[in-house]
Parts: C-alpha cells; structure tokens; sequence
C-alpha cells in the first residue's frame, strides 16, 4: 500500500510544494513532512524518481548560498525546522554544501529560540511563554540528527530536555493523556489558571509528540544518559492511548470525547498512530502485544479513512489545522477542535501513513 500511496500523492501534488495543497512555494512543515515520507519509500523501493522528487524541492527552496526561501529568523518560528530534517539526508546523498549550510541556518535558530525558564522552546515568538506538542516533533528530531552529523552531544540532551519537560507540563495523571500546550505565564485565555494547561487532548497534537519520541530514540546512542526515561515514557503513551481506541480500531480528533455530538474519526492522528507504534515494535521499544492494535487501526483506516477513486488512493476526514490564539483567537476548546475544516490528503495524515504502512509491512 505505501507505494501505491506515494505515488497517488505524486500524481495528485506532480511537484513537492503542492503537497498539503500548498499554493506557493515555501519551506513548509507540512511539505517537510510529506518529503520525508517520500525519502522512506525511495529507501524501501530503491527507485530513486522518490528521492528526486524531494531533491527537486529543495533545490527550489535553498540557493547555492544556503539561504532558505522566505525563511524568517525573526519570527522564531519552530514550524521552519521540521522541514529541515530531510535536509540531512540530501546532504549526505549529494554532498551539496547548500544543504548542510541551511542545517546550519536552521541550527542557528535553535540555539537562540526563546526558551521557557525550564529550556522548553517557545511554539513561536508570537505565542510567548507557549510550549505545544506540535513542537517538540519540529525540533527534537532534528536536534538529534545535528548531535550526530555535528558530534556535539549537548544536542542529545536538548532533545531529551525537551520531550521531558514537555512531558511534566502536559500529561494529565489520571488519564495519561496529554493536552496539546501549555502557557508558562498562565496569562493565554485557553490556559488553566492553575496548571497553565489548554483545555482539551487533541488527537494530532499526541501524534506529533508520540512521533517525537519514537524518532528521538532513533537516533540517540544506546548506552546515552536518560535514554530510558525515553523509553519509559513512550511505553506509558502507548498504554494510556491503547485505552482510547474505538471498536473501529480507531481514535478521534478530541480522543478522550468518542462519539459526542461532531466528533469524529480523524486522519492524522491515525496515521501518526500507525507509525508510532509500528516502527516503536520494530526498534524494540514497544512490545509486539501491540501489534493487534496495530492491525486493528489499519483496518479501521481501510474501512473508514481511505478510498480509492480513478485509479488513486485518498485518505479522508484530515483535520486542515488547528492551533491556539492568534487572530481571530483560538481558545483550544472542543467546540473550536471539531468546527477546524476538514479535506482530503493532508500532508499531515499522508506522510505518517505512508511511512506507518512502510514500517507495519502494508
């Protein structure tokens, strides 16, 4: 099925800033993410049309300076950074210097994004004091891939830093879920006044943190410091999550919310599910007892989230984006996750599932 997949997006989106349906070309976390889906199936395949694709993309957005196009340092935005993990393996596949002076660029972002006084990352320089999950899956990741290329373990253990103090201010204890962001200065109208929690457990928001992990362990040595806190900690969201999939095999978009008025059965989530726990079975982080689960979920996909017309393959009912604040604000409650717009063949659900089938062997 993942090639089958891949090339349906290829069809649909013939160039990479397409996907996600983009409109205009630009180093998008999304497009980031479709990309490195499509470097996973030229790895499998060994048909490098795949490879290509995701080069022809970046040789678009990167001159021979290394300058990212309409990259923004000022806005310290971690949504930039996501992208620049596909960067690592063009570098090392071309040796182009553009590319490792881009990681370089994007490097450079991290060591002065503004921090919580914990060391947490700011989502972004406009939502001040904010650490979301979405944004420990842009930064994490790529910090270990620049510890490895650059042999500078202090990028380990930012990554690590990161997941962790993520983890003490979102998970819920009596649920083992996590909420999507929480608001040091506690000043955000969505933040609980005590906790500085937003209100509600959003499907994707597990997705891009459970995600997170599982790449961070990827690529951390085996013996490294606080590894295991790693492990620990992916094995309990395993656990918990298993606790909220439906009869369907599935989760939804307000995971803890099944079949309350407007909910449904989201993509993304799904798809980031499919991968998290596969590829977390495959390295060993997680027990094959999984794989049930795991079977159970791509057949619900099957059933409910996929189709197949003139001759391509689509997944349906992707949440298009959800955040919090900004204007006109969002205040992170249910209402606002279930009314959020919904499409098909969001790059958001379409990588993970194609790089979640790689890894489930569909």
């Amino acid at each position: 099925m993942y090639q089958q997949f891949a090339d349906s997006e290829m069809k649909r989106f013939p160039e990479a800033w397409q996907l996600d349906q983009g409109k205009r070309l630009y180093f998008g976390y999304a497009q980031g993410l479709g990309c490195l889906a499509m470097l996973r199936v030229a790895e499998e395949t060994g048909d490098a049309k795949y490879f290509n694709y995701v080069e022809k993309w970046a040789d678009t957005l990167i001159n021979e300076k290394g300058e990212i196009h309409l990259y923004e340092l000022s806005t310290y935005n971690v949504d930039y950074v996501n992208a620049g993990k596909i960067l690592f393996e063009l570098y090392e596949k071309t040796k182009k210097e553009k590319y490792r002076s881009a990681i370089e660029t994007l490097t450079h972002q991290l060591k002065y994004q503004p921090t919580t006084l914990e060391g947490a990352y700011w989502h972004k320089l406009i939502y001040p004091h904010q650490v979301w999950l979405d944004g420990v899956y842009m930064t994490a990741p790529f910090l270990v891939k620049y510890a490895k290329l650059s042999k500078q373990d202090r990028y380990y253990d930012k990554a690590i830093d990161e997941i962790l103090i993520t983890a003490k201010h979102t998970r819920d204890e009596k649920t083992g879920l996590y909420y999507h962001a929480w608001d040091e200065s506690k000043k955000q109208t969505w933040a609980n006044p005590q906790t500085g929690q937003s209100p509600n457990f959003w499907g994707r928001s597990m997705g891009w943190y459970f995600m997170a992990i599982i790449d961070v362990l990827d690529e951390l040595p085996a013996e490294y410091p606080r590894r295991d806190n790693l492990i620990q900690l992916v094995q309990a969201l395993a656990k918990d999550l298993a606790n909220y999939q439906d009869d369907d095999g599935l989760w939804w978009q307000i995971i803890d919310q099944p079949k309350r008025d407007r909910n449904y059965q989201e993509a993304s989530v799904n798809s980031m599910f499919l991968y998290a726990y596969s590829r977390g079975i495959n390295k060993k982080y997680l027990s094959e007892h999984y794989t049930g689960l795991i079977n159970k979920l791509y057949n619900g996909i099957q059933r409910r989230l996929l189709k197949r017309e003139n001759g391509l393959w689509s997944l349906i009912k992707c949440n298009a984006v959800a955040g919090l604040g900004g204007n006109p604000y969002r205040d992170g409650s249910y209402d606002y996750y279930v009314g959020e717009r919904i499409r098909e063949n969001d790059a958001k659900a379409t990588g993970p599932f194609i790089m979640g089938c790689i890894e489930a062997g569909f």
